[in-house]
């Protein structure tokens, strides 16, 4: 062993290791805290999952309901029974991605632009400012916006476009600028944090190269910063999908295959809340296929989550 005698340090004495040999008592209860939180939260997945398809196969186990005429049929009668019953789910999922496309609309460039002013243009205490702002608004609880939807922004969608087109009380296209504009905090500030993490080197060769502050913001750093983006879009997307109270309020409960932005429709979501409202019985064919409409619903949430993943991994760029 070497000493400090042979270093010049005091005779006979032995260097003292830094290392740990093992995880002090505080450590380990820190990791098994953590361990604990991670095992409930995925045992919580596990359950929901069990809970929600066991339902869901126990509606397709009834007369005259198949999977196919469940993912292909084009009217939606849930509430006449199995005899007069029908429970063909397209016009809700067409509803459910009519308003999303709605919201994707409003929240993509807003969002973008944000996170580039913020990023790019904004000086540091206007930054400090408007980004904790812009972040209030994801606080905002779903069902005001719904209520702002319905009294403020349909009247003023149907004194304006009402004039050439008929508009709904009821309709599509309020409840997707709401919900764009609900979705605006999570897309503008995930997308900074992207557009912030691109090494300044980047931006300093493009401006060395004569380019402008725009070439420089739009063709460095947002490619630069693409996959960073792409996730706060799809999360954004995701919660878009998934949104209540703003579509069952100003959406409307009206099942169509329509494409009218300023017509009556039904999202998947807002179906849940107008059975969960009706007191369906537990293990009636109402109660069974709200759990075949989470089911989808949640089918979907994940497949858009997969390709968002793989999308990411493969764009991603490592400084």
């Amino acid at each position: 062993m070497t000493t400090f005698e042979d270093r010049g340090g005091t005779p006979g004495r032995r260097p003292v290791s830094l290392a740990a040999t093992s995880p002090r008592f505080g450590e380990r209860i820190v990791i098994a805290g953590m361990w604990i939180c991670a095992a409930i939260s995925i045992l919580t997945t596990v359950g929901v999952m069990a809970i929600l398809f066991g339902e869901a196969v126990a509606f397709f186990r009834n007369d005259g309901i198949t999977v196919g005429g469940f993912l292909t049929g084009g009217e939606w009668r849930p509430f006449g029974g199995a005899e007069h019953g029908r429970f063909g789910v397209l016009p809700l999922v067409a509803g459910t991605l009519l308003v999303t496309a709605i919201a994707v609309i409003v929240a993509v460039p807003l969002g973008l632009a944000s996170a580039a002013y913020m990023s790019e243009y904004a000086p540091t205490r206007v930054r400090a400012f408007l980004k904790p702002t812009l972040e209030v608004l994801a606080g905002v609880p779903t069902v005001v916006l719904g209520y702002f939807a319905l009294t403020f922004l349909t009247p003023l969608l149907r004194g304006t476009v009402g004039q050439v087109i008929d508009v709904s009380i009821f309709n599509a296209a309020s409840a997707g600028i709401v919900m764009g504009i609900m979705i605006v905090p999570t897309v503008a500030s995930l997308s900074e944090d992207a557009m912030s993490a691109v090494p300044t080197a980047l931006r300093e060769g493009a401006y060395g190269l004569g380019s402008s502050q725009r070439h420089v913001v739009t063709r460095v750093v947002m490619p630069a910063a693409l996959s960073g983006i792409v996730a706060a879009i799809i999360l954004g997307l995701g919660r878009a999908i998934g949104e209540t109270m703003i579509v069952a309020l100003a959406a409307g409960n009206l099942p169509s295959m329509s494409l009218n932005p300023f017509g009556q429709i039904q999202a998947m979501t807002a179906y849940i809340v107008q059975a969960v409202q009706g007191e369906a019985p537990r293990g009636s064919l109402t109660y069974q296929s709200i759990f075949a409409v989470g089911a989808l619903l949640f089918v979907m949430t994940l497949a858009l989550n997969l390709v968002a993943a793989r999308f990411v991994r493969r764009h991603r760029e490592a400084y």
